[in-house]
């Protein structure tokens, strides 16, 4: 009898940890989600990250790019004057020049073209949101999603038992939630990452031989940008699901729909190639890395 008022004691302990540990995520990190996710020009409007981008053509990555922009002029010249004597094949003068006018303004301004950029992704997922608000009355966001759900699946984080079907469906929706922070959290650093490289990806395209590095830039940078646009129909699908039968059917859709989340940088990548922002993978990557 003692022994099993022990037992007891510790599954109530359990249970109160992690029901806390659940409460906390679903009130921290979806708002979080909705931030990191949803990606339009604000992410450029950061002071520090204006000075490291440069606000003339006098600082910043751009005195770099324009520097290097006087280079690939001078390293054109002397392959062109030395391709007289080897007899190799050389662009045109003509052609490189055009190429090179058209990407140092390009690249001059490619902080006004990356706002624009940014934006068209933003008000594309925007409008996929907007449409699910005016068909269920309801923010199409993360925040509003859980909430929906443990609403209406009766997923009650104050009395919750892991060791039955709707603890261990609740595990596995915190769990994927943490997935999801750390996943888009890798993405919204990358594009930073992609948009601080624009002016030097940019003047690549001058050249015959390393255009193939713009080309790559600018898949990567498209395809973690359209995620938000298949977060977006994927939240619109889970928002168009009644739940409020509250069966098993429901619970594991909602589960299938988390997965989805999760694996939309793999869709995308599989269809559009770039960059993987998977964060299960590439801390298994790296775990291998370092045997």
């Amino acid at each position: 009898m003692e022994q099993s008022n022990i037992t007891q004691i510790i599954i109530d302990t359990i249970n109160t940890i992690l029901g806390n540990l659940f409460s906390s995520i679903d009130n921290n990190l979806y708002n979080l989600l909705d931030d990191i996710t949803f990606i339009n020009s604000n992410i450029l409007q950061d002071k520090n990250f204006e000075n490291i981008f440069g606000t003339s053509t006098s600082n910043g990555i751009l005195l770099i790019a324009n520097s290097l922009l006087l280079g690939t002029i001078l390293y054109f010249a002397i392959k062109y004057l030395l391709s007289h004597f080897t007899y190799s094949k050389v662009e045109s003068p003509h052609s490189f020049l055009i190429k090179l006018v058209i990407c140092g303004i390009c690249m001059n301004c490619s902080y006004f073209l990356l706002s624009q950029f940014l934006d068209i992704f933003s008000n594309i997922s925007l409008a996929i949101r907007n449409l699910g608000e005016n068909l269920f009355n309801k923010n199409i966001c993360f925040s509003e999603l859980i909430l929906d759900i443990n609403t209406n699946i009766s997923i009650d984080t104050s009395s919750i038992d892991v060791f039955s079907l709707d603890g261990l469906i609740k595990g596995f929706i915190s769990a994927s939630l943490l997935n999801l922070v750390f996943s888009y959290s890798l993405r919204y650093v990358l594009i930073k990452v992609f948009v601080l490289i624009a002016p030097f990806a940019i003047l690549s395209n001058s050249l015959d031989s390393t255009s193939w590095f713009f080309k790559a830039w600018f898949r990567n940078l498209f395809s973690l940008l359209f995620i938000q646009i298949i977060v977006s129909i994927i939240l619109l699908i889970l928002f168009s699901i009644d739940y409020s039968s509250s069966n098993l059917f429901s619970k594991f859709i909602y589960i299938g729909g988390l997965y989805a989340l999760i694996k939309a940088n793999s869709f995308v990548r599989e269809f559009l190639g770039g960059v993987s922002t998977d964060f299960s993978q590439n801390v298994g990557n790296f775990s291998k890395f370092l045997k």
